[in-house]
């Protein structure tokens, strides 16, 4: 997808003004207000399915995308194909570490060795920026910066706890054969690997359900990517923190691919709309990983507009119910 026609121009908007001046219908503010937060689930569809067509046109390079509102699906362009997944994985690969928790093999307190060969020095994360090693992290740890400020070291430090052989046996078993890290010569390191826009879509879906993890798992990974330090660049970076609160995300990036898959919750706690979009290509933005880069510039236009467009419907009530975390800043003391 790679035309740049938006589509006020696409329409002649200024000539429609004209003519509704004239013919007297309803003032553009008041259609603008029931198209931004539509009391149907099928009118919310329609209203994601517009504003993304429009961001991603606009942006250009090529999207997979699969996006779902109230359990319609709202966007599915390209989503059985596989893709670079990049840290978009790590939402996977952390579903693989709490399902061994779950089943009693490993706890968020154990303990794992930080030595200081192992340390990423140039990717992302604030292992790296500590100085401090060989150190000691629990599992707990590692998984929280794994999934927020997706700390590249964890990649590795995961790997201690859950190989990369355990890690694709058990999200084949649990229905997700095209979502899988890629392995290396050293059998506890792998490469992040591939996905499908809907398999990350149905995993998402499968969490929030919960029949992915047990309750306090589930309650544990959400909470993290809904965080208000989880990744706020793209779909929303423009929200305030309460509307930030309502969105567990995570994104990844590398080469010419932006990627960024999570979900919104109703005001009630429930979950309302499951988004996974990965776009590559623009390889003259290739270099550009901050919020410049048109396709993060297109997901934050998008976030927003998705939010106000599910305002007024409600989430999956056969879902787990899961409230913003209190958040409060801090002075110290």
């Amino acid at each position: 997808m790679g035309y740049r026609l938006n589509r006020r121009a696409a329409f002649g908007l200024g000539t429609a003004v004209a003519a509704g001046s004239v013919l007297g219908s309803a003032p553009a503010s008041a259609q603008d207000v029931e198209e931004a937060s539509p009391a149907r689930p099928d009118r919310a569809r329609a209203r994601v399915k517009r504003v993304y067509d429009d961001k991603a046109a606009e942006a250009g390079g090529t999207w997979n995308a699969h996006i779902s509102v109230a359990d319609g699906v709202a966007v599915d362009q390209g989503s059985d194909e596989v893709v670079e997944a990049y840290s978009v994985n790590k939402v996977a690969v952390a579903v693989t570490v709490l399902d061994k928790i779950d089943r009693g093999l490993l706890t968020l307190t154990e303990q794992v060795e930080v030595p200081a060969d192992i340390v990423i020095k140039d990717g992302d994360g604030i292992i790296a920026l500590d100085g401090a090693y060989p150190s000691v992290f629990t599992v707990g740890h590692i998984l929280a910066l794994f999934l927020t400020v997706s700390d590249d070291t964890c990649v590795r430090l995961v790997g201690l706890v859950c190989p990369p052989a355990e890690i694709n046996e058990t999200l084949k078993a649990k229905g997700f054969p095209k979502t899988q890290v890629i392995p290396v010569a050293n059998p506890k390191r792998y490469f992040l690997g591939k996905t499908t826009a809907r398999e990350t879509h149905d995993l998402l879906q499968s969490l929030v359900k919960g029949t992915l993890l047990s309750q306090a798992s589930t309650d544990y990974l959400l909470g993290l990517l809904r965080s208000q330090v989880a990744f706020t660049d793209g779909i929303r970076r423009v929200m305030s923190s309460a509307d930030r609160a309502r969105v567990a995300t995570k994104a990844g990036w590398l080469n010419d691919g932006r990627n960024e898959a999570g979900v919104m919750f109703d005001n009630a706690g429930k979950p309302v709309l499951t988004y996974a979009l990965f776009a590559r290509g623009l390889p003259e933005h290739a270099a550009d990983f901050g919020g410049t880069h048109p396709f993060v510039g297109a997901r934050s236009e998008m976030g927003p507009k998705f939010l106000r467009a599910v305002d007024k419907i409600s989430g999956d009530t056969s879902a787990r119910t899961l409230r913003a975390q209190a958040y409060q800043p801090s002075n110290g003391g």
